[in-house]
């Protein structure tokens, strides 16, 4: 008999303590929710599929991996302290401002209140909060009896991934925004002031120059077209989202495509370098076995080159194959990672190997970002000047050349 289709539902309700409450809860059907809701003591008001239409949008609070960073290091720093989990998730949850990340822990302390353990507790939300690898972690650290030493190391890892997420980021958001800004000038320029000029240099009765000609050409076309253009560039932009969203396929081009991009590629590269040693270090020294760990670290990835490679290597080293020769053979990562990986096999410290590897490559990634960006601005202010000043220069140069003639 075929296991119904799991589903997530929103809910709203009153706990034991008769306290309004809401959260999300992953179940086969509204009944089935329901009923889970009562095990963990809540009076449920309203149950409903969370929607996923085909533009959703969510302006209220929401929860990114900063959030669940933060947590992880808040809750490892409670325990530490010897203060119990159910009343460290309270404490924690008591302290965040954002109310999607206060219900978010409420669910799971109720889970856990309820007798389930922490990895299963967290297991029970959405896939988009925790995934494999904090689940596999977590259930590591219960069952070695050393919760709060994992949760330290788990909120080092995620603190050291969303710092060079968020470097990458800053790498590429930079010149995009300032071309796309440089671009809206540019449509107004050619849109509301050319004109202004166009109608002054009808009067004067004489040829235009041939680059003035061109930018009095591109604001007759932008003038005439440019309604279309916009709707043609955001639908391009929410189909490109769509099926960047619901394809495989479009997500592993783009991860091979950037790849290949000049500077940037190489910058990806050493990231998912860092985040591979990072992760099967985390992994490897919390007591998982290797080939589990792998199967986590290929989730961890981060781009699809990388994880076809690492599943390869758990494939090779769970036939046998030591992990060194297996990374060399996939000839994706460097001789250095891979001569590091030998000596931790040799040496029985991979994991500490490991560890040194993430960080060379990180702040390799740190150097290369600062470097793009030093690069970066000198060149996009280079351009600015030449289209914006090109645009100016071509609508000035007519009057220049009108003052020379009544000059001689």
């Amino acid at each position: 008999m075929a296991t119904p289709a799991t589903q997530v539902f929103v809910w709203k309700g009153t706990d034991r303590a008769g306290k309004k409450t809401k959260g999300e809860i992953s179940s086969s059907s509204v009944v089935a929710a329901k009923a889970a809701l009562r095990k963990k003591g809540i009076r449920s008001k309203s149950v409903k599929k969370k929607s996923a239409g085909l533009f959703s949008f969510s302006f209220g609070s929401t929860i990114t991996p900063a959030d669940i960073a933060l947590f992880t290091r808040q809750l490892a720093t409670m325990m530490k302290a010897g203060v119990p989990l159910v009343q460290s998730f309270e404490i924690v949850a008591g302290g965040v401002e954002n109310t999607a990340v206060r219900d978010l822990i409420r669910n799971i302390s109720n889970e856990v209140s309820s007798g389930n353990s922490f990895a299963a507790s967290v297991r029970a939300q959405p896939r988009e909060y925790f995934d494999d690898l904090f689940c596999n972690l977590i259930e590591a650290g219960e069952q070695a009896g050393a919760l709060e030493t994992m949760l330290d190391r788990l909120a080092t890892y995620k603190e050291k991934s969303e710092a060079l997420k968020a470097k990458i980021k800053s790498a590429m958001n930079y010149p995009i925004a300032v071309l796309v800004i440089a671009g809206i000038v540019t449509a107004i320029l050619l849109i509301k002031v050319v004109p202004q000029f166009d109608m002054v240099f009808s009067g004067f009765g004489a040829e235009l120059p041939e680059f003035t000609q061109m930018v009095v050409a591109m604001s007759e076309f932008m003038q005439k077209w440019w309604l279309i253009i916009l709707g043609v560039i955001a639908a391009s932009y929410f189909s490109y989202k769509q099926a960047f969203k619901r394809s495989q396929k479009v997500r592993d081009t783009q991860d091979r495509l950037i790849l290949k991009l000049p500077i940037l590629g190489n910058i990806i590269e050493k990231s998912c370098i860092a985040r591979f040693a990072r992760t099967l270090s985390t992994t490897f020294s919390a007591g998982v076995p290797l080939v589990d760990a792998l199967e986590s670290v290929s989730g961890a990835a981060g781009n699809v080159v990388f994880k076809d490679a690492i599943l390869r290597i758990r494939n090779d080293v769970s036939g046998g194959v030591q992990l060194n020769h297996a990374m060399r053979q996939t000839e994706v990562f460097p001789s250095m990672v891979v001569q590091m990986v030998a000596i931790g096999e040799e040496s029985g410290a991979l994991d500490a190997m490991l560890d040194k590897s993430a960080s060379y490559y990180e702040e390799m990634v740190d150097n290369a970002v600062d470097g793009l960006t030093s690069l970066m601005e000198p060149l996009i202010m280079a351009f600015l000047g030449v289209v914006i000043g090109g645009m100016m220069v071509a609508m000035y140069l007519p009057i220049f050349q009108m003052g020379k003639a009544v000059g001689g």
